[in-house]
Formats: C-alpha cells, structure tokens, sequence
C-alpha cells in the first residue's frame, strides 16, 4: 500500500533522511521507531507532500505527490492545528468536503462520541484544549475513511482513556486491511499493536522487523543495541 524508495532529504549540508527504502502492507500496523532526531517525522511529512525530497514514494502504485493517491491516505501530525472559527462538527464536514465525500452524519457521531467529543461538537477551533485539538485531529483523518492512515507521535498530550480508544481503532483498521504507519519514540505506546517495525536513527535505516520473524528477540533490546540510546 505504502512504497518508499531511497528517500533522501537534506537542509544544506545536513542530511535528516539518508537512502530510507521500505514498504507497508494491508493490513499491517507499521511503527516508524527511533529516538528523537532519528527522522521520523521528516519521512512522514515527505510522505503527505510536505516536504521537497529526492526518492520515490508511492500510495497503491501511485506517485505520492498525485492528487489521486493523497485522496488514499490521511494524517495526523505531531501538534494538532485547528480552524479558529470552523466548530468541531465543522471540522469533520470540511474534510469528508475536501476528499469529494458525502457527509456521513452517523459515523461522524460515532467518532466523537468515541473521543468524548459529542457534547463539544459545537465548540469552536480557538476553544479546545491541546488533547481536544488531538482527539479532533485523529477523527478528521478518521471520516475520511483511508486506506493508509498516518499517525504523527498520536498518543502525546492524550488523556488515558483515548490513548485506549486509539489503540483499539488502530486495531480495528488493520482488521479493516487498512495500512497504518505510525511514528513514535516510545515503545510502550506500540506494544501489542505492531506488525513491523522500521527503526531509524540520525537519519539512517537500522533494520526493519516483522513479528512475525522475531522468535525470542526482544523489540526494546534492539532499539537500545541499534540506536545507542542508554536505557538506565
């Protein structure tokens, strides 16, 4: 569903992402893993178009950068950014408007009921808390129904409850055969929801690992081993 090859981004002389080549699937929870600085997010926002780079990315076979495949995934970034005069409700009728949807009102309550959002449906962007703004941002990316969704750090500045909630949705995606790539620095947020693994640091591929493959190996041995980072 999701192709990356030999990407490369650079600012000047500094090279955020080096050579990074892999793929998710249908069906599959794929964590972009690595410490902070390791280049997640800039492969991320390559991916939705926001950034310039060198390498090819591909949704369902089709160039990243097509309007065609962008109405294929959707994305949550890092921080949430609201319309300040659109409400919460508004929020979900502008995206399912902006994808060529239907307004579908049923699947709309039943997210933000999910997030404990309906009885703030008409609270405006310029109100909401930073969890608000998250929990809005997650079903935004949510009506849209994609094939490939994108999650951004999703689980930071979320209260308890809906850090519950989005990991039960993430497993009801890949159920769905939906591909999912989600970018994180903390391996507790991923546990019992990963497929693949893509582990990255200072802009280099470490190794990509599948569950399906690891045997006895432990996930959080390896990030420590591979990345460096001191886990005392």
């Amino acid at each position: 569903m999701l192709k990356v090859v030999e990407l490369e981004k650079r600012y000047r002389k500094v090279v955020a992402v080096d050579n990074v080549s892999f793929e998710v699937n249908r069906g599959n929870v794929a964590v972009l893993l690595g410490p902070n600085g390791a280049g997640k997010s800039t492969i991320i926002k390559s991916i939705v178009g926001l950034l310039r780079f060198k390498g090819q990315i591909y949704i369902a076979g089709i160039e990243s950068k097509s309007v065609e495949a962008k109405k294929r995934m959707s994305y949550v970034p890092e921080v949430a950014s609201m319309f300040s005069l659109l409400t919460v409700k508004e929020h979900l009728i502008y995206f399912q408007k902006a994808y060529g949807l239907d307004n579908n009102e049923e699947y709309m309550n039943e997210l933000l009921e999910r997030f404990d959002l309906l009885n703030k449906q008409d609270k405006m962007g310029n109100e909401l808390s930073k969890g608000m703004m998250q929990k809005v941002s997650i079903c935004c990316a949510l009506i849209v129904k994609p094939d490939l969704v994108i999650f951004d750090e999703p689980m930071v500045g979320l209260d308890p409850k809906a850090i519950k909630e989005l990991r039960s949705i993430i497993l009801e995606l890949r159920d769905q055969q939906k591909a999912i790539l989600l970018s994180t620095h903390m391996l507790e947020m991923v546990n019992n929801l990963w497929d693949q693994v893509i582990l990255m640091d200072k802009g280099h591929l470490q190794g990509t690992y599948a569950k399906a493959d690891m045997a006895q190996q432990d996930l959080e041995e390896i990030f420590f081993a591979k990345t460096g980072v001191d886990n005392e």
